[in-house]
């Protein structure tokens, strides 16, 4: 059996079995282009998988060696991959420029980082191991914008066609000229190996004097300029002191490039990455540096905690109550895995889960309370009682105690807000019942919340809570 195979058949034991096939028959039969920073996301609309066993199987086949997974930091504006990084370790606190769009970012783990797989070298060469060998616009495809950027071969085709002015393979260390007819419009010469940029500002009666201007491309990462010219002929002179070759292109800036790649499609978030429960259980030596603070905008916490463990353990003994307790946490796990959330850690009979959004948490509260009453009715008792508080916010990604953990005071009010239920209900805020999935699945069920005002230890102010009975 061949080192692949033998992987596959790995892979089909600890991933869904469908999913696995999936992954091989994309490995064997894909083209080089669909091999090169997969969005998983898209992968499983097209075979109609179940998206979270898509990302653990890929995950699973990304510890295999099948994959080599990447953490693309993407400007917002354009959809360019900013800098690619082998492990989120290596995720910069300070900005990251993009060229083409003259802005500087910080990193936000929400929207502006792409997790995506490409095949290993060791298991198939596909083009884009060369990335220097690329056609023109397969490098801008493949390499430069990222996977959320929409295209398809005929939208494609027009940028290369209509927005366009001229483009050039230009080898390490040597010159070039370009003879260009500047339209009355603004242009940007980008080079998409060193994201430089030059703007130009086309304005004013038009001339028939050949104007000049010179680029030079090295390893210094000059800032983003603008000129102004007037529309006519241009001589643009190019010297690439680089090492590389370089692709410089002249783009007109005007709506039909915005539209072409404004399209976007859904991609794996380093967020969603975060809160995935195969992620933080197969990759733990893959999370943060111990001195990383990954702001996150919006995280959806939930806690919970078991009443009355102690009273529990002394009134059924310590054998019956293990097995109670353990049957409980194994409902937990199952439910919050299958609601697209993770566990971030036990603390003796409590729970810290998080979710990408407020309604996967919501339905996997219900879940559980539903789960307790079923536990509690296969055994004749009623000794399950799980107290569950639900918070979203902004917050920290942080390593503690060599875990990948969360700070801030969102993960401070989520864990107060589950010491309000002194039965089975549900204590919720007002930024998760403000989420309109989360209105829509209460009403759904006919669940009217009860509001309160609640003084929760160690916050200030007292807040607004929701009790879902």
């Amino acid at each position: 059996m061949s080192d692949n195979q033998a992987q596959f058949s790995v892979l089909k034991q600890t991933a869904d079995p469908a999913v696995a096939e999936a992954i091989q028959h994309l490995i064997e039969e894909g083209k080089d282009h669909e091999l090169n920073r997969i969005n998983v996301l898209d992968f499983s609309r097209r075979t109609g998988l179940d998206e979270e066993r898509v990302i653990s199987g890929f995950l699973h086949a990304s510890r295999l060696g099948l994959f080599d997974l990447t953490w693309n930091v993407l400007c917002p504006g354009c959809g360019g991959v900013l800098d690619a990084h082998s492990t989120l370790k290596s995720l910069r606190h300070d900005d990251y420029h993009c060229g083409l769009c003259a802005c500087g970012y910080e990193a936000s783990v929400d929207e502006q980082v792409e997790v995506a797989f490409t095949v290993s070298p060791r298991v198939r060469r596909i083009a884009a191991h060369d990335p220097n060998t690329l056609p023109l616009w397969d490098y801008f495809k493949q390499i430069f914008w990222s996977s959320g950027v929409d295209f398809n071969e005929e939208s494609f085709a027009a940028l290369s066609n209509d927005v366009v002015l001229d483009a050039l393979e230009l080898p390490a260390h040597e010159k070039a000229v370009l003879s260009l007819q500047l339209p009355p419009e603004f242009v940007i010469v980008f080079e998409p190996v060193t994201h430089a940029a030059q703007f130009i500002d086309v304005q004013g009666e038009p001339t028939k004097e050949r104007q000049q201007l010179s680029l030079m491309y090295n390893k210094i990462q000059a800032p983003s300029g603008t000129m102004t010219l007037r529309p006519g002929p241009l001589r643009l002179s190019l010297d690439n002191q680089t090492d590389v070759r370089v692709l410089p292109s002249v783009f007109i800036a005007a709506d039909a490039l915005h539209h072409l790649i404004g399209k976007r499609k859904p991609f794996l978030t380093a967020k969603r990455m975060l809160t995935n429960q195969t992620f933080r259980d197969v990759f733990k030596a893959d999370n943060l540096n111990i001195d990383q603070r990954l702001k996150i905008t919006s995280l959806t916490f939930l806690f919970t905690d078991l009443k009355g463990s102690t009273a529990l353990y002394e009134r059924v003994g310590d054998l019956a109550a293990f097995d109670l307790v353990r049957a409980h946490f194994h409902a937990l796990l199952e439910i919050i895995s299958s609601e697209k959330g993770a566990v971030v850690k036990t603390i003796g009979d409590a729970v810290m889960a998080t979710f990408i959004r407020p309604e996967h948490a919501i339905v996997a509260g219900l879940r559980i309370r539903a789960a307790m009453d079923a536990l509690n009715a296969e055994r004749g008792t009623g000794d399950l009682v799980v107290k569950i508080g639900i918070h979203e916010g902004p917050c920290l990604a942080v390593m503690l105690n060599e875990r990948q953990d969360y700070f801030g005071q969102t993960v401070n009010i989520a864990a107060r807000v589950q010491g309000l239920s002194t039965s089975q209900a549900i204590h919720i805020t007002g930024p998760v019942i403000d989420a309109p999935a989360v209105a829509a699945i209460l009403d759904r069920q006919a669940i009217k919340p009860i509001q309160k005002q609640a003084a929760l230890r160690g916050i200030a102010d007292k807040i607004v809570v929701y009790e879902i009975p």
